[in-house]
């Protein structure tokens, strides 16, 4: 399992919803939670990894696996603004200001089926915004300031220029 980097299609694709949490999914997760710990990330979506489906992993804290993996998530509040740097594991070495919503309360399920409820804020919180994004085929580049997104221009079109040396037929 490899991270896809931008501007890979499937990053701006609307993943689809979980219909059911098997051996094959919990597998799948298992290792998106392995591959954003080596790589020393705090959360990864599924699309990240060339998997089309509704589902990310978060880890701020060190959690066994069961307490990171959110599937078919939503938020139903939003309270407060904030704005701080974010960096995407499929965008490496860049960074940008984005203002995120500063508190939220969530909705998701967890690999045991189980719904979850529960109030964030702070890391948490934007974290969780990050990856949804990323489930709704949005990216942080597309919430970034206008100086910021400026800022990273060279490094986006170095990003475009590599992905497209890489899929040309030889």
């Amino acid at each position: 399992m490899n991270i896809v980097t931008y501007p890979a299609p499937v990053l701006r694709q609307k993943a689809k919803p979980l219909t059911e949490i098997n051996a094959d999914v919990y597998k799948k997760a298992e290792k998106m939670v392995e591959l954003m710990r080596r790589v020393h990330g705090i959360g990864l979506a599924a699309p990240q990894v060339g998997w089309s489906v509704r589902l990310f992993v978060i880890d701020v804290v060190g959690n066994n696996v069961d307490d990171n993996v959110f599937i078919n998530p939503s938020i139903m509040e939003e309270a407060g603004e904030t704005s701080n740097e974010e960096g995407c594991l499929s965008f490496p070495g860049i960074m940008g200001k984005v203002i995120r919503t500063h508190k939220i309360k969530v909705c998701a399920y967890n690999l045991n089926g189980q719904k979850i409820e529960v109030v964030l804020e702070d890391l948490l919180a934007r974290a969780w915004q990050h990856e949804l994004d990323h489930l709704n085929g949005c990216l942080f580049i597309d919430r970034m300031s206008p100086a910021s997104r400026l800022a990273a221009s060279q490094q986006l079109k170095e990003l475009e220029q590599s992905y497209k040396k890489d899929r040309v037929p030889v």
